[in-house]
């Protein structure tokens, strides 16, 4: 089992769902968990949960990042988890969407994920230690039926990021990858056709991401690797 003892972890958009389970996760490894949340009561009940900190901001917004980042103090392990998830909004062609909706799935899937690997690197490659881990799903690397053209094609971003920035930090200590999901408890989504026939939990993601925070990982990066039962090969 990987140790995480000593090191800071933030998770973004953990005060619920997968990002709870990650941080939960995390915490029994021996982890600092830093909880992010939009809201700062879900923030703040997850990190009581977890013996953790609370740090409330909206990923959003760069200012509000940075400082949060520097209330949290050194961060050792990114986890870029909030975004939008695919029941979260109406699913449409993209022919039939209202541009007026689009920046809410760019800003939030990817530029929340620039904001905070900016925020979080710096320290990292001057301490010659980091992971950054961002949660994607398979609508990133995939197409699909489903008519989630907006949230696929923000996720996919985040994947290109994270594949640019292994190359540069990787000689300094830092290693990126991604997780991309498949279909998650809370979806409306039948499982019975995949290998593992069942939906995904945010335990079966934490697990995931402890093992690429851990030092046995170091020469895992620029990775997507994919937590989805087998739906996606």
């Amino acid at each position: 089992m990987s140790t995480l003892d000593g090191k800071v972890a933030l998770v973004t958009g953990a005060g619920q769902g997968v990002g709870a389970g990650i941080a939960r996760v995390l915490a029994e490894r021996g982890a600092d968990v830093v909880v992010n949340d939009l809201f700062p009561e879900r923030a703040e009940a997850v990190a009581a949960e977890v013996g953790g900190r609370a740090v409330a901001f909206d990923v959003t917004d760069l200012g509000a990042v940075q400082a949060g980042f520097a209330a949290a103090g050194p961060v050792d392990v990114l986890v870029n988890n909030a975004g939008i998830p695919t029941d979260g909004f109406p699913q449409v062609d993209f022919k039939d969407s209202d541009p007026a909706v689009w920046r809410r799935f760019v800003d939030l899937n990817l530029y929340g994920v620039l904001n905070c690997s900016h925020a979080a690197l710096a320290g990292m490659c001057e301490r010659g230690w980091g992971r950054v881990i961002t949660i994607s799903s398979e609508a990133g690397r995939v197409g699909l039926s489903i008519r989630v053209a907006l949230y696929g094609a923000a996720k996919a971003g985040a994947i290109g990021l994270m594949k640019h920035l292994a190359h540069e930090v990787g000689p300094l200590g830092v290693t990126c990858n991604v997780l991309a999901l498949g279909s998650m408890e809370g979806t409306p989504q039948n499982p019975s056709r995949y290998p593992v026939p069942r939906l995904g939990t945010g335990h079966d993601v934490g697990e995931a991401v402890a093992f690429l925070a851990s030092d046995g990982a170091e020469w895992i990066t620029g990775q997507v690797v994919g937590v989805n039962g087998g739906a996606v090969t």
